[in-house]
């Protein structure tokens, strides 16, 4: 019997190689860290979805399809889709799943793949029962999670504080310029922390898993949005600063912002959606939604059509009255006019697919925007309106909002590190002065190891910051790496953050996204650990790379981005 199983696992192994060389032949891998990223979650898993029937699927009882749908997206979507078609991880649709047959996928899901497939059985998170019903899941035509249109949004919009009653003046003492907002991401929250004192002003209720804040171009309202689509606005100037309004725009989201540009400043808000795709405009004082914009279209290049083009960052134009919205499916980027919204105007830019997270550049007229699994960082000219270049990089672009750099050599500089190399890759970002490196890859330098989120500098300071929280290694995933600008050739000083917290117990204490004070001397790093874990806030001195200061509070559950009012109000990175 022991033989006859032994035979049986060789011969599982032998299919399971022969599995995945197939499936990896669809495209480039995907290193393990942007698996690990992508697969986060979804808020779609508890929305109602009705079960697809495919006559050349395996059977599936109603609780069966709807047991496999929940783990599907908490599990699969953020890599896969809503809809199956495919973006960090390949196409699931029935029409190559059933032509594979259940025995193929279930050796699939349990092994995975060198293309970066987790191996869900191996690995102890599935048993061969969930596996079982996964093969067959992925066989039947997928669920359409419902549509989410204006009489949707306007069920869930409310004005906690009018206008006109909200302050007229600023009743606080806080220096609000200094304050940061710091994501819990696992309780729906976010803390607004006095970067002057290093205490906590307040706790805010907000969306599930906050993504980004950003701020009016005042910088007396902050607006958070969570995964789960939820906008908050939190009015800076009240006695203890909180929500005034709030707004779902759909079911799954990432990005918001305001209108920037003279004349329009606080006027309006936008927000992205993952489901369903599309953008909102609303009144930036009340978050009233005005205009819902589809992104179903064409994808660039192939021109094939895609039902599920995902809104990634949004970012105002300093030189025109528009929001440049980058669309991650399809590959475009398109400058949406916000002049009239009864005549709207959109002028859309071809890059490359899978657009995500990008930043401006010193000039704040080039928006370097990751197509990350292209490889690719895409300069968006927001003056001309045009595409300036593409920029091959290396492995999975990660950014964040990137770092610009005075380089003594190639001039200003825009930098972005990977989740799928080791890699940080500096860009030309001046077409004037220093033509013959604009938009060029024009060096690149050697960090630890993959599994980069962020990337952070200032002005004023002569460091440039990169973490790695998602890299498998704990030594590199609790620590953050510091280069000398002036000196970048001499590779990188090593700062043990996650030590210097100090923390009890035995958690995760993944180090992420450095962020800078407004005066640029400090850097704010979140030691981000399980949600029954303790997690703090580090503070380094960006002089001397020596710990400045530790917040612990019970509060501080899971943080993880953090965004000082002054530096995000004014694209200072």
């Amino acid at each position: 019997m022991k033989a006859i199983k032994t035979v049986q696992h060789l011969a599982l192994a032998a299919l399971a190689m022969a599995a995945a060389t197939a499936m990896a032949q669809a495209g480039k891998g995907v290193s393990q860290p942007e698996m690990n990223y992508q697969a986060g979650g979804s808020p779609l898993v508890n929305e109602p979805m009705h079960q697809s029937n495919n006559p050349k699927a395996p059977p599936m009882t109603a609780a069966e399809f709807e047991k496999a749908r929940q783990t599907y997206f908490e599990r699969c979507a953020g890599c896969h889709g809503v809809l199956r078609k495919g973006a960090t991880g390949k196409p699931l649709t029935p029409d190559i799943t059933t032509a594979k047959g259940t025995d193929y996928l279930k050796v699939f899901i349990s092994y995975g793949s060198p293309a970066g497939m987790p191996n869900w059985l191996t690995s102890g998170e599935m048993n061969e029962q969930e596996v079982d019903l996964m093969a067959r899941y992925i066989q039947h035509e997928p669920p359409t999670p419902p549509e989410f249109g204006m009489a949707d949004m306007k069920k869930t919009w409310k004005v906690i504080v009018e206008p006109k009653d909200r302050p007229k003046k600023k009743l606080n003492n806080y220096n609000i310029e200094n304050i940061f907002s710091t994501t819990l991401r696992d309780t729906g929250e976010v803390a607004l922390i006095d970067g002057d004192t290093k205490q906590i002003i307040n706790i805010v209720k907000t969306g599930y898993a906050v993504h980004i804040s950003r701020l009016s171009a005042s910088g007396r309202y902050l607006f958070v949005i969570g995964r789960d689509a939820k906008i908050n606005m939190i009015d800076l100037w009240m006695e203890k600063p909180d929500n005034v309004a709030e707004i779902r725009v759909g079911l799954e989201a990432r990005s918001v912002d305001t209108s920037k540009f003279k004349g329009y400043e606080d006027k309006l808000a936008i927000a992205g959606s993952y489901w369903p795709p599309q953008y909102t405009i609303m009144d930036g004082d009340t978050l009233e939604p005005k205009k819902i914009v589809s992104t179903r279209g064409m994808v660039v290049g192939t021109q094939e059509y895609h039902p599920e083009p995902r809104v990634a960052s949004i970012v105002a134009s300093h030189f025109k009255p528009e929001f440049v919205v980058n669309v991650k499916e399809t590959g475009k980027t398109l400058m949406v006019d916000y002049s009239n919204l009864d005549a709207l105007k959109v002028t859309e830019i071809g890059s490359a697919p899978f657009l995500h997270d990008g930043g401006w550049d010193s000039s704040k007229r080039y928006f370097m925007v990751a197509a990350n699994n292209s490889n690719k960082i895409a300069a968006i000219d927001a003056k001309e309106g045009k595409l300036a270049a593409i920029t091959e990089v290396g492995k999975i672009p990660h950014p964040g909002r990137g770092a610009n750099l005075l380089h003594p050599k190639f001039g200003p500089v825009w930098a972005t590190g990977h989740l799928g190399d080791d890699t940080i890759s500096l860009i030309g970002t001046d077409p004037k002065k220093h033509k013959e490196y604009a938009f060029k890859e024009v060096a690149k330098l050697t960090g630890p190891g993959g599994g980069a989120l962020f990337i952070k500098s200032h002005p004023k300071s002569t460091h440039l910051y990169s973490d790695a929280p998602l890299n498998p290694d704990p030594k590199i995933s609790q620590s953050i790496v510091v280069y000398d600008i002036k000196d970048l050739d001499k590779g990188f000083v090593t700062l043990p953050v996650a030590e210097w917290a100090g923390l009890k117990d035995d958690g995760a204490k993944r180090v992420v996204q450095p962020e800078f004070n407004k005066a640029g001397d400090e850097v704010w790093f979140s030691v981000w650990s399980a949600k029954n874990k303790e997690s703090a806030l580090v503070i380094v001195d960006d002089k001397t790379l020596t710990l400045k200061a530790v917040i612990k509070d019970p509060r501080l559950i899971t943080p993880t981005g953090h965004f000082n009012v002054y530096n995000t109000q004014h694209d200072i990175y």
